[in-house]
């Protein structure tokens, strides 16, 4: 049984600046009782100006907030590291360029006091979820994406790609992680589907970063049923960390 305690919020920087602050400041404001410590992740392409704000956030908040060079490679590793270093009862997966809205941190974090076990995630799909600013292209694909995997999955979740999620850290830690790229975004959310974990979807209004430019590219996507297809008809126990029989603590 995981208990919810307080949460580690994962924070990869490669180019942001304001948008950074700005997602710090506004978790500082509505939970910064229930959040233990930040985890700011950079790596040798993160811009300057970047570095100076993590700088910056982890001077003024302390001890509360650490900042590390990763050492796996791209996004999917540098929360695989984050994952590694969390040192509080539950995980936020989220980003800092503001595509994944800082408000709903507090949102996610009542659903993981009430769910500890579970895993809360946030949906564009829902009712009250939406897209401002998305390629209509990628929308149409994004839609299609999404209905594959929940058929394939079986399950009624509408986002299983979109990286903000809260978890609890015994899991992220029991499970065998293979992705480095974003197609690590939706293995997040189907290995936890394979073990039989409870998912539970938020809305979540996405909006496009309006600092710096996207490292995914639209046919990177296309590299997301690799793991879906490979994950969908793996054994079970090929998901879990060697050693561990499951994923409770």
């Amino acid at each position: 049984m995981n208990a919810f305690k307080s949460a580690s919020v994962i924070l990869p920087v490669l180019n942001e600046t304001y948008s950074l602050r700005q997602t710090v400041d506004t978790i500082e404001a509505t939970c910064a009782q229930d959040v233990g410590e930040y985890v700011i992740v950079v790596c040798e392409r993160t811009k300057p100006e970047s570095l100076a704000v993590c700088r910056e956030i982890t001077q003024m908040l302390g001890v509360r907030c650490s900042l590390h060079f990763q050492k796996r490679p791209f996004v999917g590793g540098a929360i695989r590291d984050g994952f590694d270093l969390a040192r509080c009862s539950h995980v936020v997966m989220m980003s800092s360029d503001l595509e994944t809205d800082p408000a709903l941190v507090h949102t996610l974090i009542e659903v993981a006091k009430e769910y500890p076990d579970g895993i809360a995630t946030a949906s564009r799909w829902i009712k009250g979820g939406q897209f401002e600013g998305y390629s209509p292209v990628k929308l149409v694909a994004n839609y299609l994406f999404q209905k594959m995997f929940s058929v394939l999955y079986g399950t009624r979740l509408s986002d299983l790609t979109y990286a903000y999620r809260i978890f609890p850290c015994s899991l992220v830690r029991g499970i065998r992680w293979e992705e480095l790229k974003h197609p690590f975004f939706l293995e997040t959310a189907i290995k936890p589907l394979r073990l039989g974990v409870s998912i539970r979807e938020i809305p979540a209004v996405w909006r496009a970063r309006t600092e710096g430019e996207s490292i995914n590219p639209f046919m990177a996507n296309f590299t997301y049923f690799r793991i879906a297809i490979t994950t969908r008809f793996c054994r079970r126990d090929r998901i879990l960390v060697p050693g561990q029989s499951s994923c409770q603590p």
